[in-house]
């Protein structure tokens, strides 16, 4: 049997819908596929609409600049979609955990998945470890991966960017 890291997978996941929405369901199920999940999803009437929704929705806890509020509402979506934690083997993995119940719609799966990997990760890495980037104008999601927990930028290049505008307004004064 082996864990699923729920945190990070999940999280990186709902940032990379968030930065760069698919235009159709299929391209959602693909990223879902990147992020390696191997199940398959039941089609709904109105999939694509519902899992914009779960986006936004996660989006509001990256906004949010209060612990308590982000809590709150991860708190409110786990309870829409998550369940009691079930052993599952599915798909040749072995056995692992759901978070979930076995609705195996695609919005249901990403709300469930998304909410416990992002309060998984916010638990275990730091309540600040989610923001949007800080080289304006950009407002891609940052999902701080990283070992110090100082990532501001969602690239090299917006990093470099900062720096190259954090230079020329030294120079110039």
């Amino acid at each position: 049997m082996h864990l699923n890291p729920y945190g990070e997978y999940a999280v990186l996941l709902a940032a990379s819908l968030a930065n760069d929405w698919p235009t159709h369901r299929e391209g959602i199920v693909e990223r879902t596929r990147e992020a390696g999940m191997t199940m398959d999803f039941a089609h709904g009437v109105d999939d694509h609409t519902a899992c914009r929704d779960v986006i936004d929705d996660w989006l509001l806890i990256v906004d949010s600049d209060r612990d308590e509020d982000r809590a709150a509402m991860l708190n409110d979506q786990m309870a829409s979609a998550a369940a009691y934690p079930r052993l599952v083997d599915h798909n040749g993995e072995g056995w692992h955990l759901h978070y979930r119940d076995s609705n195996d719609a695609l919005p249901f799966v990403l709300r469930a998945v998304i909410s416990v990997g992002t309060s998984l990760h916010l638990v275990t890495r730091g309540m600040s470890r989610l923001c949007r980037c800080a080289a304006a104008p950009c407002t891609n999601v940052v999902v701080d991966v990283t070992r110090n927990g100082r990532q501001r930028y969602c690239s090299v290049r917006c990093a470099n960017r900062a720096a190259v505008r954090r230079h020329r307004s030294r120079t110039a004064s």
